[in-house]
């Protein structure tokens, strides 16, 4: 069974296509970056090269094909650079000081595979390699400085960062419903919207185009992160390719555990539902991202 499901059978086969595209500039922005210490290099290459799906990298593509009706290189660098982004997270997501995991994609994780030392220098390296390659690889220093507030803003201490100490701060705390929208909308939300901005920002989109495709990330990020929590509590272990019930286990604020599970999807659905009305205006250039919207909504790990 796909991870990923929706009425659409050629969705896989498109969100491979995506994915494959941003492993190939993935591996060509690493091959021109000869000073880095090959040990090193080696540990960047081992978390790149996991099995994840490329879901926000994929959303900015899409993004930049809505408005422009075609990927081009701002794009693909830009999608490579959210990429760097979000797996650098990871590795430190995955710390002992932080969650404390030792899967990941169905792999040992950095510090698993290799030494604490190296998963933080890891994920030290992707964050700033994400920004370097995009000042020094989009042709228009305007594009290029709206790309990186776009990402240092989703990436940084007013977004994923704030979300991520307000997870661990909630840790054995009572949880509620406003707590758990501001963890999650920075966690994870932010950067779903942060991926629909530099696509469209790639294509060249309208104030307008550039709102609504904001606000479409913003959702199915959210969606997303209550199947993440829905997910931890109904899959096991072998099927998500990490650790299962370790949310529960740490005492984490979740939609499950603050809404329960019949809330949880209910609003997964309404967001989701929300999500797709805002693509209305694109008309059919939209299909891909309101299958996106579906098969997050549909997710299995």
């Amino acid at each position: 069974m796909s991870a990923l499901r929706t009425t659409d059978a050629s969705f896989d086969s498109q969100l491979s296509q995506k994915a494959k595209l941003v492993n190939n500039t993935l591996q060509r922005l690493l091959t021109q970056q000869t000073g880095i210490d090959s040990d090193l290099k080696k540990a960047i290459e081992y978390t790149l090269q996991g099995k994840g799906k490329r879901i926000r990298a994929a959303l900015l593509l899409w993004c930049c094909e809505v408005v422009s009706g075609k990927i081009n290189h701002d794009a693909e660098i830009a999608a490579a650079a959210i990429e760097m982004v979000h797996t650098y997270s990871l590795v430190h997501d995955d710390l002992p000081a932080m969650d404390d995991d030792d899967l990941r994609r169905g792999r040992p994780t950095c510090h698993k595979a290799f030494d604490e030392a190296t998963a933080i220098l890891t994920g030290d390296a992707l964050l700033t390699l994400a920004f370097e390659v995009l000042a020094n690889q989009v042709a228009e220093p305007a594009v290029a400085v709206k790309l990186i507030s776009q990402l240092a803003e989703a990436a940084g201490p007013a977004g994923m960062i704030a979300g991520q100490a307000a997870d661990l701060k909630a840790e054995n705390g009572r949880g509620t419903r406003e707590l758990l929208e501001y963890i999650h909308t920075n966690k994870t939300a932010k950067m779903f919207r942060c991926a629909a901005a530099m696509g469209a920002i790639c294509g060249q989109a309208t104030e307008q185009e550039l709102r609504r495709l904001c606000e479409y990330g913003l959702k199915i990020g959210l969606a997303f992160q209550i199947a993440d929590d829905i997910l931890d509590v109904s899959a096991s272990t072998d099927h998500l390719g990490k650790t299962a019930g370790k949310d529960a286990r740490a005492a984490k604020c979740t939609y499950p555990s603050v809404l329960g599970l019949e809330k949880s999807r209910q609003l997964q659905q309404k967001l989701t539902n929300e999500a797709v009305k805002l693509l209305e205006p694109f008309g059919g250039r939209a299909q891909a991202l309101q299958n996106l919207a579906t098969a997050l909504l549909q997710r299995t790990k």
